[in-house]
C-alpha cells in the first residue's frame, strides 16, 4: 500500500541558509510520526512543506498519491482547509475571536453553517476540557487553556492528517503531556494521521515512529534506541 503521506529529495533554501537537502520521508495512513532534531535542524521546515504551509524549492511531496507541491496556491489552500489539522507551538488563534468563534471558524470555511459551526465548536472545547472558556478571546486563557484551544479547532472539521509543530513547546511538562494525550487521543480514536515535531525525548516516545533531522537530512531512529 501507498504511503499517505511522501517526501522525496526535498529541499529548502531561506537567504543563505540551507534548511532542508535532499530529504524523504514516507508516512503511512494512520500512523503517529514525531520529527526531532536540535533547534536549526530543519524539522519545522520539514513539517511546513508536507503541510504545503511551505513550498520546498526541489524535491516532490505527494499526498493520498497526487504530487501536491507543484499545486498553485488557491489549491493548496483548498487542502489544508479538507485534509488538514495544523497545531502550532503557541496556538495561533485569532486575538479578536472568542475560543468558540476561532474553532467554528474552521468549519465555516469549510461551508458549514454559523449555527452548526458553533455547536460542533461547543462540544469539541467541552471533550478538551475547556468547555467554560467558550466566550473568552486568547489574551483572556492560561497557555495550555489556549492551547486545548488550538487542538480543537486542529480536530474539530476531522482531518485526515494533522501538523503539530512543538505543540507542548510554551507549556510545563505536565500541561504539555497532559494536551498532547487529547489530541493523540481523538487522531487515534478517527485514524487521523499525526506528524509531530518535537525536541523533546518524552513526547516524541508518544509517537509510533520517530525520525531524526539534522542538518537538513532526515533519518529514522533505530527502533533499539527508542
Amino acid at each position: 500500500m501507498s504511503p499517505l503521506l511522501h517526501a522525496r529529495g526535498v529541499a529548502k533554501t531561506f537567504g543563505r541558509t540551507r534548511a532542508l537537502r535532499d530529504a524523504s520521508l514516507s508516512i503511512d495512513a494512520g500512523e503517529v510520526v514525531a520529527i526531532s532534531g536540535p533547534s536549526g535542524s530543519g524539522k519545522s521546515t520539514l513539517l511546513h512543506c508536507l503541510a504545503e504551509i511551505v513550498v520546498p524549492d526541489e524535491g516532490e511531496i505527494h499526498y493520498g498519491g497526487t504530487r501536491v507541491d507543484e499545486l498553485d496556491e488557491d489549491a493548496r489552500t483548498r487542502l489544508r482547509r479538507e485534509a488538514f489539522g495544523i497545531v502550532f507551538q503557541f496556538g495561533g488563534l485569532v486575538p479578536e475571536l472568542t475560543a468558540e468563534e476561532n474553532v467554528a471558524v474552521s468549519l465555516m470555511f469549510r461551508g458549514t453553517d454559523r449555527a452548526e459551526a458553533s455547536a460542533a465548536a461547543r462540544e469539541w472545547l467541552e471533550r478538551v476540557g475547556v468547555g467554560d472558556c467558550a466566550a473568552l478571546r486568547p489574551g483572556e486563557l492560561s497557555g495550555g487553556q489556549a492551547q486545548r484551544v488550538a487542538v480543537a479547532r486542529a480536530l474539530a472539521t476531522e482531518p485526515a492528517v494533522i501538523f503539530a509543530d512543538e505543540p507542548t513547546g510554551a507549556l510545563d511538562s505536565v500541561t504539555g503531556e497532559e494536551v498532547l494525550g487529547l489530541l493523540l487521543g481523538a487522531a487515534r480514536e478517527r485514524g487521523a494521521t499525526v506528524v509531530l515535531v518535537t525536541h523533546d525525548n518524552r513526547i516524541a516516545a508518544y509517537a509510533d515512529r520517530e525520525v531524526v533531522v539534522r542538518d537538513g537530512v532526515v533519518s529514522d531512529v533505530p527502533a533499539v534506541a527508542r
